[in-house]
Protein backbone atom coordinates (compact mmCIF):
# COMPACT_ATOMS: atom_id res chain seq x y z
CA UNK A 1 0.00 0.00 0.00
CA UNK A 2 1.11 3.59 -0.63
CA UNK A 3 2.36 5.80 2.18
CA UNK A 4 0.07 8.10 4.18
CA UNK A 5 -0.78 11.12 2.02
CA UNK A 6 1.14 13.48 4.30
CA UNK A 7 4.33 11.47 3.72
CA UNK A 8 4.61 12.77 0.16
CA UNK A 9 6.22 15.91 -1.23
CA UNK A 10 5.82 17.47 -4.66
CA UNK A 11 8.37 18.32 -7.31
CA UNK A 12 7.24 19.97 -10.55
CA UNK A 13 8.34 21.55 -13.82
CA UNK A 14 5.25 23.85 -14.32
CA UNK A 15 3.65 21.33 -16.67
CA UNK A 16 3.36 18.24 -14.51
CA UNK A 17 4.36 17.06 -11.05
CA UNK A 18 5.66 14.01 -9.21
CA UNK A 19 4.97 12.85 -5.65
CA UNK A 20 8.04 11.71 -3.72
CA UNK A 21 7.62 9.65 -0.55
CA UNK A 22 9.63 9.83 2.65
CA UNK A 23 10.99 6.41 1.72
CA UNK A 24 12.65 7.78 -1.43
CA UNK A 25 10.02 6.38 -3.79
CA UNK A 26 8.37 8.41 -6.55
CA UNK A 27 4.89 6.84 -6.58
CA UNK A 28 3.05 9.23 -8.92
CA UNK A 29 4.05 10.97 -12.13
CA UNK A 30 1.94 11.77 -15.19
CA UNK A 31 3.69 12.85 -18.41
CA UNK A 32 3.82 15.04 -20.33
CA UNK A 33 0.92 16.88 -18.62
CA UNK A 34 -0.86 16.74 -15.27
CA UNK A 35 -3.78 14.91 -16.87
CA UNK A 36 -1.72 12.50 -18.98
CA UNK A 37 -1.33 8.83 -18.18
CA UNK A 38 0.89 8.04 -15.20
CA UNK A 39 4.23 6.27 -15.67
CA UNK A 40 4.40 5.75 -11.87
CA UNK A 41 1.04 4.83 -10.33
CA UNK A 42 1.95 2.93 -7.15
CA UNK A 43 0.15 5.71 -5.24
CA UNK A 44 -3.14 4.24 -6.45
CA UNK A 45 -2.15 0.61 -6.66
CA UNK A 46 0.90 -1.47 -5.82
CA UNK A 47 4.59 -1.41 -6.68
CA UNK A 48 3.67 -3.39 -9.80
CA UNK A 49 1.92 -0.28 -11.14
CA UNK A 50 5.14 1.70 -11.30
CA UNK A 51 7.49 3.49 -8.92
CA UNK A 52 11.08 4.71 -8.73
CA UNK A 53 12.80 4.10 -5.41
CA UNK A 54 16.29 5.24 -4.39
CA UNK A 55 17.08 4.56 -0.74
CA UNK A 56 19.66 3.02 1.60
CA UNK A 57 19.96 -0.75 1.29
CA UNK A 58 19.88 -1.06 5.09
CA UNK A 59 17.42 0.30 7.60
CA UNK A 60 17.21 4.09 8.01
CA UNK A 61 17.22 5.05 11.68
CA UNK A 62 16.01 8.57 10.89
CA UNK A 63 14.59 10.41 7.87
CA UNK A 64 14.55 14.21 7.54
CA UNK A 65 13.11 16.23 4.66
CA UNK A 66 13.05 19.82 3.56
CA UNK A 67 12.86 22.00 0.49
CA UNK A 68 15.98 24.02 -0.20
CA UNK A 69 14.96 27.50 0.96
CA UNK A 70 12.24 28.97 -1.27
CA UNK A 71 12.42 26.33 -4.01
CA UNK A 72 10.87 23.07 -5.16
CA UNK A 73 14.20 21.25 -4.80
CA UNK A 74 13.52 18.50 -2.28
CA UNK A 75 16.13 17.03 0.06
CA UNK A 76 15.52 13.74 1.87
CA UNK A 77 18.26 12.82 4.34
CA UNK A 78 18.58 9.20 5.46
CA UNK A 79 20.57 8.35 8.57
CA UNK A 80 21.78 4.74 8.82
CA UNK A 81 24.22 2.72 10.88
CA UNK A 82 26.79 3.23 8.09
CA UNK A 83 26.42 7.00 7.76
CA UNK A 84 24.20 9.70 6.31
CA UNK A 85 23.13 10.12 2.69
CA UNK A 86 21.06 12.86 1.07
CA UNK A 87 18.68 12.35 -1.86
CA UNK A 88 18.07 15.53 -3.89
CA UNK A 89 14.97 15.42 -6.13
CA UNK A 90 13.75 18.03 -8.60
CA UNK A 91 12.29 18.60 -12.04
CA UNK A 92 14.02 21.31 -14.09
CA UNK A 93 11.57 23.87 -15.54
CA UNK A 94 10.39 22.24 -18.73
CA UNK A 95 12.82 22.40 -21.61
CA UNK A 96 12.81 19.92 -24.48
CA UNK A 97 11.11 17.18 -22.45
CA UNK A 98 10.02 16.42 -18.88
CA UNK A 99 13.02 15.36 -16.77
CA UNK A 100 13.19 13.97 -13.25
CA UNK A 101 16.62 14.44 -11.70
CA UNK A 102 17.73 12.54 -8.60
CA UNK A 103 21.18 13.13 -7.09
CA UNK A 104 22.49 10.97 -4.26
CA UNK A 105 24.93 12.88 -2.05
CA UNK A 106 27.19 11.32 0.57
CA UNK A 107 27.14 13.29 3.82
CA UNK A 108 28.94 11.02 6.32
CA UNK A 109 30.39 7.53 6.18
CA UNK A 110 29.89 5.08 3.32
CA UNK A 111 26.30 4.01 2.73
CA UNK A 112 25.18 1.05 0.57
CA UNK A 113 22.31 2.19 -1.67
CA UNK A 114 19.78 0.52 -3.92
CA UNK A 115 17.66 1.69 -6.83
CA UNK A 116 14.50 0.08 -8.20
CA UNK A 117 12.93 1.59 -11.32
CA UNK A 118 9.64 0.03 -12.37
CA UNK A 119 8.20 1.93 -15.34
CA UNK A 120 4.55 1.26 -16.19
CA UNK A 121 2.79 3.37 -18.81
CA UNK A 122 -0.93 4.28 -18.99
CA UNK A 123 -1.60 4.44 -15.23
CA UNK A 124 0.35 1.31 -14.41
CA UNK A 125 -1.38 -0.75 -17.08
CA UNK A 126 1.31 -1.19 -19.76
CA UNK A 127 4.64 -2.97 -19.23
CA UNK A 128 7.23 -1.46 -21.61
CA UNK A 129 9.97 -3.17 -23.61
CA UNK A 130 13.32 -2.22 -22.05
CA UNK A 131 16.68 -2.24 -23.86
CA UNK A 132 20.03 -0.43 -23.92
CA UNK A 133 21.06 2.08 -26.53
CA UNK A 134 24.40 3.95 -26.51
CA UNK A 135 24.76 3.40 -22.78
CA UNK A 136 21.22 4.60 -21.97
CA UNK A 137 18.41 2.47 -20.62
CA UNK A 138 15.34 2.89 -22.87
CA UNK A 139 11.75 1.80 -22.12
CA UNK A 140 9.19 1.86 -24.96
CA UNK A 141 5.54 0.92 -25.32
CA UNK A 142 3.16 2.42 -27.88
CA UNK A 143 3.36 6.24 -27.83
CA UNK A 144 5.53 6.40 -24.70
CA UNK A 145 9.26 6.16 -24.22
CA UNK A 146 11.57 6.93 -21.29
CA UNK A 147 15.36 7.16 -20.97
CA UNK A 148 17.36 6.54 -17.80
CA UNK A 149 20.88 8.01 -17.74
CA UNK A 150 23.24 7.35 -14.84
CA UNK A 151 26.89 6.34 -14.31
CA UNK A 152 25.67 3.54 -12.01
CA UNK A 153 25.58 0.04 -13.48
CA UNK A 154 22.01 -1.28 -13.67
CA UNK A 155 20.47 -4.71 -14.30
CA UNK A 156 17.09 -6.09 -15.23
CA UNK A 157 15.32 -8.09 -12.56
CA UNK A 158 11.69 -9.19 -12.17
CA UNK A 159 10.34 -6.77 -14.81
CA UNK A 160 12.16 -3.80 -13.27
CA UNK A 161 15.56 -2.10 -13.43
CA UNK A 162 17.69 -2.35 -10.32
CA UNK A 163 21.08 -1.12 -9.12
CA UNK A 164 23.27 -1.51 -6.06
CA UNK A 165 25.92 1.11 -5.33
CA UNK A 166 27.66 2.87 -2.46
CA UNK A 167 28.00 6.55 -1.65
CA UNK A 168 30.74 8.00 0.52
CA UNK A 169 31.02 11.47 2.04
CA UNK A 170 31.47 14.03 -0.73
CA UNK A 171 30.17 11.76 -3.53
CA UNK A 172 27.44 12.89 -5.91
CA UNK A 173 25.74 10.23 -8.00
CA UNK A 174 23.15 11.46 -10.55
CA UNK A 175 20.14 9.73 -12.11
CA UNK A 176 18.13 11.42 -14.88
CA UNK A 177 14.83 10.03 -16.20
CA UNK A 178 13.38 11.67 -19.31
CA UNK A 179 10.08 10.99 -21.08
CA UNK A 180 9.51 11.65 -24.76
CA UNK A 181 7.03 10.45 -27.43
CA UNK A 182 8.39 7.17 -28.75
CA UNK A 183 8.46 8.30 -32.40
CA UNK A 184 10.93 11.12 -31.68
CA UNK A 185 14.73 10.78 -31.46
CA UNK A 186 16.35 10.46 -28.02
CA UNK A 187 16.23 13.58 -25.85
CA UNK A 188 19.30 15.73 -25.38
CA UNK A 189 21.53 14.75 -22.48
CA UNK A 190 21.31 17.17 -19.56
CA UNK A 191 23.91 17.90 -16.88
CA UNK A 192 22.27 17.03 -13.56
CA UNK A 193 24.46 19.28 -11.41
CA UNK A 194 24.09 22.24 -13.75
CA UNK A 195 20.32 21.77 -13.78
CA UNK A 196 20.30 21.67 -9.98
CA UNK A 197 21.77 25.16 -9.77
CA UNK A 198 19.56 26.47 -12.58
CA UNK A 199 16.41 25.04 -10.96
CA UNK A 200 17.24 26.55 -7.58
CA UNK A 201 17.83 29.89 -9.29
CA UNK A 202 14.54 29.66 -11.17
CA UNK A 203 12.43 29.15 -8.05
CA UNK A 204 14.27 31.73 -5.96
CA UNK A 205 13.96 34.25 -8.76
CA UNK A 206 10.25 33.59 -9.02
CA UNK A 207 9.63 33.92 -5.27
CA UNK A 208 11.51 37.23 -5.17
CA UNK A 209 8.39 38.93 -6.57
CA UNK A 210 6.40 38.08 -3.42
CA UNK A 211 5.19 41.23 -1.66
CA UNK A 212 3.75 39.59 1.46
CA UNK A 213 5.87 40.41 4.51
CA UNK A 214 3.53 39.46 7.33
CA UNK A 215 3.88 37.13 10.28
CA UNK A 216 3.22 33.98 8.26
CA UNK A 217 5.52 34.64 5.30
CA UNK A 218 7.07 31.15 5.23
CA UNK A 219 3.65 29.47 5.02
CA UNK A 220 2.45 31.95 2.39
CA UNK A 221 5.57 31.50 0.25
CA UNK A 222 5.31 27.70 0.39
CA UNK A 223 1.65 27.94 -0.63
CA UNK A 224 2.53 30.26 -3.52
CA UNK A 225 5.24 27.83 -4.65
CA UNK A 226 2.66 25.06 -4.51
CA UNK A 227 0.26 27.05 -6.70
CA UNK A 228 3.09 27.65 -9.15
CA UNK A 229 3.84 23.92 -9.08
CA UNK A 230 0.22 23.28 -10.08
CA UNK A 231 0.42 25.72 -13.01
CA UNK A 232 0.43 24.51 -16.59
CA UNK A 233 2.79 27.15 -17.97
CA UNK A 234 1.95 26.85 -21.71
CA UNK A 235 -1.64 28.02 -21.11
CA UNK A 236 -1.69 29.60 -17.64
CA UNK A 237 -4.23 27.10 -16.31
CA UNK A 238 -3.91 25.95 -12.69
CA UNK A 239 -5.04 22.44 -11.76
CA UNK A 240 -6.88 21.81 -8.51
CA UNK A 241 -4.38 19.12 -7.48
CA UNK A 242 -1.68 16.92 -8.95
CA UNK A 243 -3.56 13.69 -8.25
CA UNK A 244 -6.74 11.75 -8.85
CA UNK A 245 -8.76 9.51 -6.55
CA UNK A 246 -7.09 10.17 -3.21
CA UNK A 247 -10.04 9.59 -0.87
CA UNK A 248 -12.00 12.19 1.06
CA UNK A 249 -12.97 9.28 3.32
CA UNK A 250 -10.60 6.35 3.79
CA UNK A 251 -12.15 3.29 2.21
CA UNK A 252 -15.05 5.32 0.76
CA UNK A 253 -16.23 6.30 -2.71
CA UNK A 254 -15.70 10.08 -2.55
CA UNK A 255 -12.70 9.98 -4.87
CA UNK A 256 -12.46 12.34 -7.84
CA UNK A 257 -9.98 13.38 -10.49
CA UNK A 258 -8.68 16.86 -9.63
CA UNK A 259 -6.10 17.30 -12.40
CA UNK A 260 -8.26 19.92 -14.14
CA UNK A 261 -8.95 23.66 -13.89
CA UNK A 262 -12.06 24.76 -11.96
CA UNK A 263 -13.60 28.13 -12.79
CA UNK A 264 -14.52 28.79 -9.17
CA UNK A 265 -10.81 28.77 -8.40
CA UNK A 266 -10.45 31.80 -10.69
CA UNK A 267 -11.57 34.40 -8.16
CA UNK A 268 -9.60 33.20 -5.15
CA UNK A 269 -6.53 32.30 -7.20
CA UNK A 270 -6.45 35.68 -8.91
CA UNK A 271 -6.86 37.48 -5.60
CA UNK A 272 -4.08 35.47 -3.98
CA UNK A 273 -1.64 35.98 -6.85
CA UNK A 274 -2.42 39.67 -7.25
CA UNK A 275 -2.20 40.36 -3.53
CA UNK A 276 1.13 38.60 -3.35
CA UNK A 277 2.72 40.44 -6.28
CA UNK A 278 2.49 37.85 -9.07
CA UNK A 279 0.79 39.79 -11.82
CA UNK A 280 2.25 37.80 -14.72
CA UNK A 281 0.69 34.57 -13.38
CA UNK A 282 -2.59 36.37 -12.80
CA UNK A 283 -2.53 37.67 -16.37
CA UNK A 284 -1.81 34.19 -17.74
CA UNK A 285 -4.65 32.69 -15.65
CA UNK A 286 -7.02 35.42 -16.89
CA UNK A 287 -6.12 34.67 -20.51
CA UNK A 288 -6.67 30.96 -19.90
CA UNK A 289 -10.04 31.77 -18.36
CA UNK A 290 -11.21 33.87 -21.32
CA UNK A 291 -10.15 31.24 -23.83
CA UNK A 292 -11.76 28.43 -21.87
CA UNK A 293 -15.17 30.06 -21.43
CA UNK A 294 -15.36 31.58 -24.93
CA UNK A 295 -18.47 30.50 -26.82
CA UNK A 296 -22.13 30.10 -26.00
CA UNK A 297 -22.71 31.04 -22.31
CA UNK A 298 -25.18 28.17 -22.01
CA UNK A 299 -22.27 25.80 -22.60
CA UNK A 300 -20.11 27.22 -19.80
CA UNK A 301 -18.55 24.40 -17.78
CA UNK A 302 -17.44 24.36 -14.18
CA UNK A 303 -14.04 22.95 -15.15
CA UNK A 304 -11.83 22.46 -18.18
CA UNK A 305 -8.63 20.69 -19.14
CA UNK A 306 -5.32 22.49 -18.74
CA UNK A 307 -5.54 23.80 -22.31
CA UNK A 308 -9.28 24.48 -22.09
CA UNK A 309 -10.51 21.04 -23.17
CA UNK A 310 -14.19 20.42 -22.50
CA UNK A 311 -14.50 16.64 -22.75
CA UNK A 312 -13.38 15.19 -19.41
CA UNK A 313 -15.15 11.84 -19.64
CA UNK A 314 -14.96 9.83 -16.42
CA UNK A 315 -14.16 6.13 -16.17
CA UNK A 316 -12.92 3.69 -13.55
CA UNK A 317 -9.35 2.39 -13.92
CA UNK A 318 -10.31 -1.04 -12.57
CA UNK A 319 -6.81 -2.52 -12.92
CA UNK A 320 -5.68 -0.30 -10.03
CA UNK A 321 -6.57 -1.36 -6.49
CA UNK A 322 -6.94 2.26 -5.39
CA UNK A 323 -5.57 4.12 -2.41
CA UNK A 324 -6.90 2.24 0.64
CA UNK A 325 -9.14 0.21 -1.70
CA UNK A 326 -10.90 3.21 -3.23
CA UNK A 327 -12.07 3.27 -6.87
CA UNK A 328 -9.69 5.09 -9.21
CA UNK A 329 -11.41 7.62 -11.46
CA UNK A 330 -9.89 9.11 -14.59
CA UNK A 331 -11.75 12.18 -15.88
CA UNK A 332 -14.53 14.01 -14.04
CA UNK A 333 -18.21 13.71 -14.92
CA UNK A 334 -19.00 16.80 -12.82
CA UNK A 335 -17.76 18.85 -15.79
CA UNK A 336 -21.23 18.34 -17.30
CA UNK A 337 -23.12 19.67 -14.29
CA UNK A 338 -25.01 22.97 -14.16
CA UNK A 339 -23.52 25.00 -11.33
CA UNK A 340 -24.92 28.50 -11.20
CA UNK A 341 -22.21 29.78 -8.87
CA UNK A 342 -19.47 29.67 -11.53
CA UNK A 343 -21.06 32.61 -13.38
CA UNK A 344 -20.61 34.73 -10.28
CA UNK A 345 -17.06 33.52 -9.81
CA UNK A 346 -16.12 34.38 -13.39
CA UNK A 347 -17.68 37.83 -13.10
CA UNK A 348 -15.88 38.43 -9.82
CA UNK A 349 -12.53 37.21 -11.19
CA UNK A 350 -12.69 39.66 -14.09
CA UNK A 351 -13.83 42.42 -11.72
CA UNK A 352 -10.82 41.78 -9.50
CA UNK A 353 -8.39 41.98 -12.39
CA UNK A 354 -9.88 45.32 -13.48
CA UNK A 355 -9.43 46.62 -9.95
CA UNK A 356 -5.80 45.51 -10.12
CA UNK A 357 -5.29 47.32 -13.42
CA UNK A 358 -4.91 44.18 -15.57
CA UNK A 359 -7.24 45.37 -18.33
CA UNK A 360 -6.14 44.51 -21.84
CA UNK A 361 -7.54 45.02 -25.31
CA UNK A 362 -9.76 41.96 -25.50
CA UNK A 363 -13.41 41.05 -25.71
CA UNK A 364 -13.79 40.20 -22.03
CA UNK A 365 -16.57 42.69 -21.39
CA UNK A 366 -18.61 41.58 -24.39
CA UNK A 367 -18.37 38.01 -23.11
CA UNK A 368 -19.40 39.13 -19.63
CA UNK A 369 -22.51 40.86 -20.99
CA UNK A 370 -23.50 37.57 -22.62
CA UNK A 371 -22.87 35.71 -19.38
CA UNK A 372 -25.17 38.16 -17.60
CA UNK A 373 -27.92 37.48 -20.13
CA UNK A 374 -27.69 33.82 -19.20
CA UNK A 375 -27.76 34.59 -15.46
CA UNK A 376 -30.86 36.76 -15.91
CA UNK A 377 -32.65 33.91 -17.64
CA UNK A 378 -31.54 31.01 -15.44
CA UNK A 379 -30.82 32.20 -11.88
CA UNK A 380 -34.18 30.89 -10.65
CA UNK A 381 -33.36 27.31 -11.69
CA UNK A 382 -32.01 24.59 -9.35
CA UNK A 383 -28.44 23.40 -9.83
CA UNK A 384 -25.85 20.96 -8.45
CA UNK A 385 -24.07 23.61 -6.36
CA UNK A 386 -20.49 24.32 -5.30
CA UNK A 387 -19.95 20.83 -3.88
CA UNK A 388 -20.90 19.15 -7.18
CA UNK A 389 -23.51 16.92 -5.58
CA UNK A 390 -24.52 13.82 -7.46
CA UNK A 391 -28.02 13.89 -6.03
CA UNK A 392 -30.98 15.91 -7.34
CA UNK A 393 -30.49 19.58 -8.32
CA UNK A 394 -31.72 22.05 -5.68
CA UNK A 395 -31.98 25.77 -5.06
CA UNK A 396 -28.66 26.02 -3.22
CA UNK A 397 -28.28 29.27 -1.31
CA UNK A 398 -24.59 29.58 -2.17
CA UNK A 399 -25.46 29.32 -5.86
CA UNK A 400 -27.99 32.16 -5.52
CA UNK A 401 -25.41 34.14 -3.55
CA UNK A 402 -22.95 33.88 -6.43
CA UNK A 403 -25.68 34.86 -8.91
CA UNK A 404 -26.03 37.99 -6.78
CA UNK A 405 -22.26 38.45 -7.03
CA UNK A 406 -22.52 38.25 -10.84
CA UNK A 407 -25.14 41.01 -10.90
CA UNK A 408 -23.27 43.11 -8.35
CA UNK A 409 -19.99 42.96 -10.29
CA UNK A 410 -21.79 43.75 -13.53
CA UNK A 411 -23.26 46.88 -11.93
CA UNK A 412 -19.86 47.89 -10.56
CA UNK A 413 -18.24 47.38 -13.96
CA UNK A 414 -20.53 50.12 -15.29
CA UNK A 415 -20.34 52.37 -12.22
CA UNK A 416 -16.61 52.03 -11.47
CA UNK A 417 -15.05 51.48 -14.89
CA UNK A 418 -17.45 53.22 -17.29
CA UNK A 419 -18.31 50.08 -19.28
CA UNK A 420 -21.58 49.99 -21.19
CA UNK A 421 -24.46 47.78 -20.13
CA UNK A 422 -28.11 47.73 -18.98
CA UNK A 423 -27.18 48.85 -15.48
CA UNK A 424 -30.76 49.62 -14.37
CA UNK A 425 -31.82 46.10 -15.28
CA UNK A 426 -28.81 44.63 -13.50
CA UNK A 427 -29.49 46.69 -10.38
CA UNK A 428 -33.03 45.31 -10.31
CA UNK A 429 -31.69 41.78 -10.85
CA UNK A 430 -29.28 42.26 -7.97
CA UNK A 431 -32.10 43.46 -5.72
CA UNK A 432 -34.40 40.61 -6.78
CA UNK A 433 -31.78 37.95 -6.05
CA UNK A 434 -30.97 39.53 -2.71
CA UNK A 435 -34.62 39.56 -1.67
CA UNK A 436 -35.06 35.97 -2.85
CA UNK A 437 -32.09 34.79 -0.76
CA UNK A 438 -33.18 36.63 2.37
CA UNK A 439 -36.75 35.35 2.00
CA UNK A 440 -36.13 31.72 1.06
CA UNK A 441 -32.56 30.98 2.12
CA UNK A 442 -32.58 32.36 5.67
CA UNK A 443 -34.19 30.56 8.61
CA UNK A 444 -35.38 33.28 10.99
CA UNK A 445 -36.14 30.84 13.81
CA UNK A 446 -32.70 29.30 13.77
CA UNK A 447 -31.01 32.58 12.76
CA UNK A 448 -28.99 31.01 9.98
CA UNK A 449 -28.72 30.71 6.24
CA UNK A 450 -29.51 27.17 5.10
CA UNK A 451 -28.00 24.90 2.48
CA UNK A 452 -30.90 25.17 0.05
CA UNK A 453 -34.34 26.74 -0.03
CA UNK A 454 -36.77 25.20 2.45
CA UNK A 455 -34.19 22.95 4.12
CA UNK A 456 -32.94 22.48 7.65
CA UNK A 457 -29.46 21.58 6.44
CA UNK A 458 -26.39 23.76 6.94
CA UNK A 459 -23.61 24.53 4.47
CA UNK A 460 -20.21 26.02 5.32
CA UNK A 461 -20.15 27.63 1.85
CA UNK A 462 -22.41 30.29 3.40
CA UNK A 463 -19.37 31.56 5.28
CA UNK A 464 -18.76 33.32 1.96
CA UNK A 465 -21.67 35.73 2.60
CA UNK A 466 -19.47 38.46 4.13
CA UNK A 467 -16.40 37.54 2.05
CA UNK A 468 -18.15 38.44 -1.22
CA UNK A 469 -19.80 41.57 0.21
CA UNK A 470 -23.41 40.39 0.44
CA UNK A 471 -23.67 41.33 4.12
CA UNK A 472 -21.12 42.68 6.61
CA UNK A 473 -19.58 40.16 8.98
CA UNK A 474 -21.21 41.92 11.93
CA UNK A 475 -24.74 41.54 10.51
CA UNK A 476 -26.89 39.44 12.86
CA UNK A 477 -27.70 37.03 10.04
CA UNK A 478 -24.00 36.36 9.45
CA UNK A 479 -23.34 36.10 13.18
CA UNK A 480 -26.22 33.61 13.52
CA UNK A 481 -24.92 31.55 10.57
CA UNK A 482 -21.45 31.38 12.10
CA UNK A 483 -22.95 30.30 15.42
CA UNK A 484 -24.99 27.56 13.69
CA UNK A 485 -21.91 26.30 11.87
CA UNK A 486 -19.97 26.30 15.15
CA UNK A 487 -22.73 24.19 16.73
CA UNK A 488 -23.36 21.70 13.94
CA UNK A 489 -20.46 21.64 11.49
CA UNK A 490 -17.44 22.41 13.66
CA UNK A 491 -15.98 19.04 14.71
CA UNK A 492 -12.76 18.76 16.72
CA UNK A 493 -11.83 22.31 15.74
CA UNK A 494 -12.38 21.89 11.97
CA UNK A 495 -15.36 22.63 9.73
CA UNK A 496 -17.34 20.02 7.78
CA UNK A 497 -18.60 21.16 4.37
CA UNK A 498 -22.29 20.53 5.00
CA UNK A 499 -24.71 18.46 7.05
CA UNK A 500 -24.21 14.74 6.45
CA UNK A 501 -26.31 12.12 8.19
CA UNK A 502 -28.12 8.93 7.33
CA UNK A 503 -31.39 10.73 6.52
CA UNK A 504 -29.97 13.18 3.99
CA UNK A 505 -29.54 12.38 0.31
CA UNK A 506 -28.43 15.80 -0.89
CA UNK A 507 -25.14 14.69 -2.44
CA UNK A 508 -26.29 11.24 -3.56
CA UNK A 509 -23.37 9.57 -1.76
CA UNK A 510 -22.93 7.68 1.52
CA UNK A 511 -22.31 10.13 4.40
CA UNK A 512 -18.90 10.71 5.88
CA UNK A 513 -15.76 12.59 4.87
CA UNK A 514 -12.93 14.57 6.42
CA UNK A 515 -13.14 18.17 7.61
CA UNK A 516 -12.85 20.54 4.66
CA UNK A 517 -9.83 22.78 5.10
CA UNK A 518 -11.00 25.65 2.88
CA UNK A 519 -14.18 25.99 4.96
CA UNK A 520 -12.13 26.15 8.14
CA UNK A 521 -10.01 28.93 6.63
CA UNK A 522 -13.27 30.76 5.78
CA UNK A 523 -14.33 30.48 9.42
CA UNK A 524 -11.06 32.14 10.45
CA UNK A 525 -11.76 34.91 7.90
CA UNK A 526 -15.20 35.49 9.41
CA UNK A 527 -13.75 35.67 12.90
CA UNK A 528 -11.15 38.21 11.75
CA UNK A 529 -13.79 40.38 10.05
CA UNK A 530 -16.00 40.21 13.16
CA UNK A 531 -13.17 41.52 15.30
CA UNK A 532 -12.57 38.12 16.91
CA UNK A 533 -8.88 38.21 16.04
CA UNK A 534 -7.64 35.89 18.75
CA UNK A 535 -10.10 33.19 17.74
CA UNK A 536 -9.16 33.74 14.10
CA UNK A 537 -5.49 33.33 14.96
CA UNK A 538 -6.23 30.17 16.95
CA UNK A 539 -8.10 28.57 14.03
CA UNK A 540 -5.43 29.66 11.56
CA UNK A 541 -2.59 28.26 13.66
CA UNK A 542 -4.53 25.01 14.06
CA UNK A 543 -4.76 24.75 10.28
CA UNK A 544 -1.10 25.56 9.78
CA UNK A 545 -0.24 22.72 12.17
CA UNK A 546 -1.90 20.26 9.75
CA UNK A 547 0.69 20.92 7.04
CA UNK A 548 3.09 18.08 6.57
CA UNK A 549 6.79 18.39 7.29
CA UNK A 550 7.41 20.22 4.00
CA UNK A 551 4.43 22.60 4.31
CA UNK A 552 1.83 20.91 2.10
CA UNK A 553 -1.92 20.41 2.56
CA UNK A 554 -4.44 18.08 1.00
CA UNK A 555 -8.13 18.90 0.58
CA UNK A 556 -9.44 17.55 3.89
CA UNK A 557 -8.39 16.25 7.30
CA UNK A 558 -9.65 13.10 9.01
CA UNK A 559 -9.90 14.16 12.65
CA UNK A 560 -10.38 10.57 13.84
CA UNK A 561 -7.41 9.06 12.02
CA UNK A 562 -5.46 12.34 12.36
CA UNK A 563 -4.47 12.14 8.71
CA UNK A 564 -4.66 14.31 5.63
CA UNK A 565 -7.20 12.99 3.12
CA UNK A 566 -8.25 14.02 -0.37
CA UNK A 567 -6.20 14.97 -3.41
CA UNK A 568 -2.76 16.39 -2.81
CA UNK A 569 -1.41 18.99 -2.74
CA UNK A 570 -4.67 20.89 -3.00
CA UNK A 571 -4.85 24.40 -4.49
CA UNK A 572 -8.21 24.98 -2.81
CA UNK A 573 -6.46 24.61 0.57
CA UNK A 574 -3.33 26.63 -0.20
CA UNK A 575 -5.20 29.57 -1.77
CA UNK A 576 -7.38 30.24 1.31
CA UNK A 577 -4.26 29.86 3.47
CA UNK A 578 -2.77 32.82 1.61
CA UNK A 579 -6.03 34.76 1.82
CA UNK A 580 -6.51 34.14 5.53
CA UNK A 581 -2.94 35.19 6.26
CA UNK A 582 -3.68 38.43 4.44
CA UNK A 583 -7.07 38.95 6.11
CA UNK A 584 -5.72 38.27 9.57
CA UNK A 585 -2.61 40.37 9.01
CA UNK A 586 -4.76 43.32 7.90
CA UNK A 587 -7.23 42.83 10.78
CA UNK A 588 -4.45 42.71 13.37
CA UNK A 589 -2.81 45.79 11.88
CA UNK A 590 -6.11 47.68 11.98
CA UNK A 591 -6.69 46.61 15.58
CA UNK A 592 -3.22 47.77 16.60
CA UNK A 593 -3.76 51.08 14.82
CA UNK A 594 -7.02 51.64 16.72
CA UNK A 595 -5.28 50.79 19.98
CA UNK A 596 -2.49 53.29 19.27
CA UNK A 597 -5.06 55.91 18.37
CA UNK A 598 -6.85 55.28 21.66
CA UNK A 599 -3.66 55.91 23.61
CA UNK A 600 -3.23 59.38 22.18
Amino acid sequence: MALPIEDYAIIADTQTAALVGRNGSIDWLCVPRFDSGAIFAALLGTEENGHWTIAPAGEATAVRRRYRDDTLVLETEFETADGVVRLVDFMPPRGEAPDVVRIVEGVRGTVPMQMNLRLRFDYGHVVPWVYREDGDLVAVAGPDAAWLRTPVETRGENMSTRADFTVSAGDRTPFVLTWRPSHLPPPELIDALHELGATEGYWRGWVSACTYEGEWRDAVVRSLLTLKALTYAPTGGIVAAATTSLPEKLGGVRNWDYRFCWLRDATITLQSLLYSGFQSEAKAWRKWLLRAIAGDPSQLQIMYGVAGERRLDEYIADWLTGYDGNPVRIGNAAAEQFQLDVYGEVMDALHQDRRAGLRTNDNAWGLQVKLMEFVEQHWTEPDEGIWEVRGDPRHFVHSKLMAWVAADRAVKAVEDFGLEGPVKRWRKLRDDIREDILTNGYDKKRRTFTQYYGSDELDAALLMVPLVGFLPATDERVVGTVEAIERELLKDGFVQRYTQHADTDVDGLPPGEGAFLACTFWLADNYALMGRQEEAREVFERLLALRNDVGLLSEEYDTGARRLVGNFPQAFSHVPLIDTARTLTDALAASEARAREGLK
